[in-house]
């Protein structure tokens, strides 16, 4: 599982500062779980459309085992979710308007982490 989430975290940083476009599955542009979806696939892992199919799609982890690549799910209705990138920081495709970033993991309410 380390190597497929280090594939996908290194998929999701070539990411860095494309556009967030709602209903954008890469690899010019994204929307949260676009981002999450195309990234694993460039480590050989199907994932699932939306955020919240994603949030089932793997093992729980707690957010103080989180390891680069897993899955950080956001806001009680798991409407959010981007990548763990190690040190505190998640790849995320935020909202329209804005780019993919990296940002704190602590950024809005935490819902789960997922190890696809």
């Amino acid at each position: 599982t380390g190597t497929r989430g280090a594939t996908a975290l290194q998929a999701a940083r070539g990411a860095l500062g494309s556009p967030y476009a709602w209903g954008a599955a890469g690899p010019n542009s994204f929307d949260c779980s676009g981002l999450t979806q195309w990234a694993y696939r460039q480590a050989g892992v199907s994932l699932p459309r939306t955020s919240q199919a994603q949030a089932a799609a793997g093992t729980p982890v707690p957010l103080s085992a989180a390891q680069p690549g897993d899955l950080v799910v956001y806001r009680s209705d798991a409407s959010h979710i981007g990548l763990y990138a190690g040190g505190g920081q998640v790849i995320h495709a935020p909202y329209p308007g804005a780019a993919v970033r990296l940002e704190p993991v602590g950024m809005m309410p935490l819902h789960s982490v997922v190890r696809p």
